[in-house]
């Protein structure tokens, strides 16, 4: 017994592959729903929070126009910025730290002192830019 084999005709059922487009849409919608790119995590206040800070409890530097840091208008390194803050945290668990920063203060400069507060887990950190 002989089979015979006929041609195989093109694809005509469209609704098929429109079906498989729109999953695949509708798959790489979601996935994209997850990839989700945070920064830098801060709990910023409410906005009609106040909260009382003593003078004690406040760290106030200054950074300058080549990005140096200054506390009581001397300066420091990033180093001596952190022994002061680490030091001041384990004393005073309200510590406030803010950071007056000059507008042409190198961005680099910045992200390195707010990644110092986020690694010594500094709960009132703010920061502030100077008018040109």
């Amino acid at each position: 017994m002989k089979l015979r084999r006929g041609k195989r005709g093109p694809f005509d059922d469209s609704s098929a592959s429109s079906d498989i487009a729109f999953l695949l849409i509708i798959y790489f919608i979601v996935i994209a729903g997850f990839n989700i790119n945070k920064g830098f995590l801060m709990d910023l206040p409410a906005k009609d929070s106040t909260r009382l800070l003593l003078k004690e409890e406040l760290l106030r530097f200054e950074m300058g126009d080549s990005g140096a840091i200054f506390y009581d208008e001397k300066p420091l390194s990033l180093a001596d910025a952190e022994t002061l803050i680490r030091s001041n945290v384990a004393a005073r668990p309200n510590l406030a730290v803010t950071l007056v920063i000059a507008s042409a203060a190198p961005w680099q400069s910045v992200v390195s002192f707010v990644e110092l507060a986020q690694k010594l887990q500094v709960d009132s950190f703010s920061f502030s830019m100077t008018q040109p």
